[in-house]
């Protein structure tokens, strides 16, 4: 008896074993109320039996294939244009899997720490990112993605996720605040619902988020040998949260991180780099376009002209990525808080990277670039600093809240420091004295041997910008 007992429950564990495995599944990035990108052919993964047929069908469009040996299938829906329009997303095999409510535009990650996970509510905090009509009214032309906090030790197909969600009824509350108004910004311009890979974790080292093919590097290779013998971690957020999308047909990422790493200073750079150039290549999509967020104004202002603190070496790191193609850098040491390490203003954050969107992904004819040092020249006792990416013109400004910046016709520029022969810092006095020159002279100084702007932690009242309304890089000419 107990062996005929024992021989039927073995035999339902292995029929229904049979049926799990024999269910088609799609992978967990595809949702109720997903996008899909838009222009581009699309990937759609997922298992089932070997050999089993599976078809994937979005409106007019159906993609047959068969799962491989291991149970693996993949297709790719043909390039479709940008519709506001829903439709079900269906996926058929021995069963049938149908996702609703799925519209097609421009996906893009949003990875970084604290600044870019911080939601639209502030964290139920009364001090909110956005305006009342913003965190309740009808936005469901934007949709994010809101990865769980989970890490790894090696990457991972599957994702903790509650799913794609639609910003409208309150539901925007809970999204990443910067990827909203970048997102927002960019949907009325281009005409196109976006989608927000929203996966990012407060307090992140940016160790976590570089795949563990990125620290072969000269530069790194040394670091991941230091950080492992003294039991340090890395690439398990990117594990977990990241790899799992890294099939999903984007259109580009965002990133806001470098609190965490600001004890590195410039050396920052190295890993910021590696870890674009490793997105990149494991989703395998080109050169997909990477903007990130410089870090903003914070702390206690200093009346020391030589102060420095680790922030304006980890802004230089940051600044030099640049050099990587197809990237942007949001300068906002004009929208930080002395306070709080996370300035309430996101608007103008969103807003600026999607300049670098509009600009480097949809040739907007606009300057996305906030104005850079080129050269520094000395003429007697003054220094001359020639900027490029001054659009219309630099000039002295004025920034409050969501409102352009203002021109400051009687100001007076602030937060440039010059060096005497002799190493030490004094305040300089700068004027502009025309389209993308300033000249800097400091009272006892003969020949100024070296020049900085907003290099400090919180170089409150720094106020060059362009006539377009973006602050000018901090820099350095003491390297």
């Amino acid at each position: 008896m107990k062996r005929t007992l024992l021989l039927a429950v073995t035999c339902c564990a292995a029929l229904a074993a049979s049926a799990l495995y024999a269910d088609v599944r799609v992978a967990d990035t595809f949702t109720n109320n997903a996008v899909l990108q838009r222009d581009r052919e699309v990937n759609i993964w997922g298992w089932a039996d070997a050999g089993e047929k599976v078809t994937v069908s979005y409106k007019d469009a159906s993609v047959e294939t068969a799962a491989g040996e291991d149970g693996a299938w993949l297709v790719q829906l043909p390039a479709m244009a940008a519709s506001f329009e829903p439709a079900c997303l269906t996926i058929s095999g021995k069963n049938t899997l149908t996702f609703e409510n799925v519209v097609v535009g421009d996906v893009w990650v949003c990875g970084g720490q604290s600044n870019m996970e911080m939601p639209l509510n502030s964290w139920g905090q009364p001090r909110l990112a956005c305006t009342d009509e913003e965190i309740s009214g009808d936005y469901s032309f934007v949709r994010f993605n809101r990865a769980q906090h989970v890490v790894n030790d090696q990457p991972q197909e599957t994702l903790a996720t509650s799913g794609w969600t639609e910003c409208k009824d309150g539901a925007q509350a809970g999204c990443t605040a910067c990827g909203f108004h970048f997102a927002v910004r960019l949907s009325k311009e281009l005409g196109t619902p976006i989608g927000l890979i929203d996966s990012n974790w407060g307090g992140s080292n940016i160790n976590s988020w570089l795949p563990p093919e990125g620290w072969d590097t000269p530069e790194l290779a040394p670091a991941l040998e230091q950080l492992r013998a003294n039991n340090g971690r890395c690439a398990e957020m990117y594990n977990a949260m990241m790899a799992p999308w890294t099939k999903y047909t984007i259109r580009g990422a965002i990133w806001y991180q470098g609190e965490s790493n600001a004890g590195e200073r410039e050396f920052y750079f190295f890993k910021q780099k590696a870890m674009i150039e490793t997105w990149r290549k494991v989703w395998n999509q080109g050169d997909f376009p990477f903007y990130w967020v410089q870090l903003a104004n914070f702390t206690a202002p200093s009346d020391n002209p030589a102060e420095t603190g680790d922030w304006p070496g980890l802004r230089d790191g940051q600044t030099k990525c640049l050099e990587v193609p197809k990237t942007g850098q949001a300068v906002i040491i004009d929208v930080g808080e002395e306070a709080d390490i996370h300035p309430r203003d996101k608007f103008d954050v969103g807003n600026r990277l999607a300049l670098w969107a509009l600009a480097g992904e949809f040739g907007r004819d606009i300057e996305p670039q906030s104005p850079t040092l080129r050269e520094m020249t000395v003429e007697g006792n003054k220094a001359i600093l020639k900027f490029d990416h001054v659009g219309a013109g630099l000039v002295i400004g004025k920034k409050c809240d969501r409102t352009p910046m203002a021109i400051d016709w009687n100001g007076k520029l602030e937060r440039f420091a010059v060096q005497k022969a002799d190493g030490t810092w004094v305040w300089g006095s700068a004027v502009i004295t025309g389209p993308d020159t300033v000249e800097v002279t400091a009272e006892g100084v003969d020949a100024p041997a070296a020049v900085r702007y907003a290099w400090q932690m919180n170089p409150a009242g720094a106020n060059l910008y362009s006539a377009e309304g973006l602050p000018a890089t901090p820099f350095r000419t003491d390297k």
